[in-house]
């Protein structure tokens, strides 16, 4: 929410095209790619990454149930 609202202010200094706006404009675009950037990773990519890799894992253990008991053998 917050990254939203900070990309949704920074657009009028993205699409100003003034006199004097040169640095503005170049700095807001930047800043709102690198926010809508950092959401799209935080709410997609990452949750897809997170669940991919717990199936891997589970798969893992599945398959090799024997490597679970291993640190429990010399106790």
């Amino acid at each position: 929410m917050t990254a939203t609202v900070a990309s949704v202010g920074m657009l009028p200094a993205a699409l100003a095209t003034g006199i004097g706006t040169d640095v503005q404009r170049n700095l807001a675009t930047v800043v709102v790619g690198g926010l809508g950037l950092a959401t799209l990773l935080t709410l997609f990519i990452l949750p897809t990454y997170y669940f991919a890799l717990e199936r891997w894992v589970e798969r893992r253990q599945t398959r090799k149930p024997h490597l679970l008991k291993r640190g429990t053998d010399h106790v």
